[in-house]
């Protein structure tokens, strides 16, 4: 039986990519107020400042490609059973080859509609995958809800964790990689 192994990345690890940091030096929070643009509060003050944002993210995500940290860690997948628990909002390592992520904070290439898209166990339900199209106001779900950035925001709850705490629990071994570890 393969041991099991629990990866828990950060934006270190996509930094190398040329993926935009939020907190380094020169990062995102320098350039833009963190409340504006990846709150819920935010959302709600400016939709479109928001669309903005998260279309910037999404077409700087285009061009970047995974990195040797990216790779390395989904050729683990040779020899263990991987799981990866991503702060990351890109799908960098599912290019890489990673096959089991769970992204904690959304996913960037994804929408979904603005209100309650979470069950009662945390499944995800109406997420649609634009890759890196843009999302501007008066794009609706299909039951006519304006779609917002598959982000969770701070102010919201990670509907993920629960599952990331299992994998973790289960884990014979724990790699933490490109992360400080604070929110």
């Amino acid at each position: 039986m393969k041991k099991k192994i629990a990866v828990l990345t950060g934006a270190g690890v996509s930094a190398e990519s040329g993926f935009a940091t939020f907190r380094d030096s020169g990062g995102l929070w320098e350039k833009y107020d963190v409340q504006e643009v990846a709150s819920i509060e935010g959302w709600y003050r400016n939709r479109k400042l928001v669309l903005e944002f998260y279309n910037e993210r999404r077409a700087q995500l285009k061009d970047a490609a995974p990195n040797a940290a990216h790779l390395a860690i989904a050729s683990l997948e040779k020899d263990y059973d991987v799981n990866v628990i991503t702060q990351n909002v890109d799908n960098l390592h599912e290019r890489a080859g990673s096959t089991r992520i769970i992204h904690l904070h959304g996913e960037l290439t994804k929408v979904r509609p603005e209100h309650g898209i979470y069950d009662d166990t945390g499944s995800e339900k109406e997420v649609i995958d634009i890759g890196y199209d843009k999302v501007v106001l008066g794009d609706k779900s299909p039951k006519g809800v304006q779609l917002r950035p598959h982000i969770v925001f701070f102010g919201e709850a990670v509907p993920k964790i629960e599952a990331a705490i299992n994998v973790v629990s289960e884990a014979d071994i724990l790699l933490i990689v490109g992360t400080s570890l604070q929110v």
